[in-house]
């Protein structure tokens, strides 16, 4: 029984929107349970896929809030 947990920023995926939407939710939910299936023989209906979005400020990498490495980079800074 597959457990697969996706966390993604609660930011959209264009400049008006503030959340992912619910279609593209519901493809990585069937694009995530038919690789499942194609790879390892999990049947569809064994697999579950829960999608976490996450505040941006709860959000970070290289040792930053996620928003100030994204500023840094796009600056150029390393």
């Amino acid at each position: 029984m597959p457990f697969v947990n996706i966390k993604v920023t609660r930011e959209g995926t264009a400049p008006d929107r503030h959340a992912v939407t619910p279609e593209e939710k519901a493809a990585l939910i069937k694009g995530v349970s038919e690789l499942l299936l194609q790879v390892l023989n999990k049947p569809l209906d064994s697999t579950f896929v829960v999608i976490d979005e996450v505040e941006m400020e709860n959000w970070g990498w290289g040792g930053l809030p996620a928003a100030e490495f994204r500023r840094q980079r796009s600056a150029g800074k390393p």
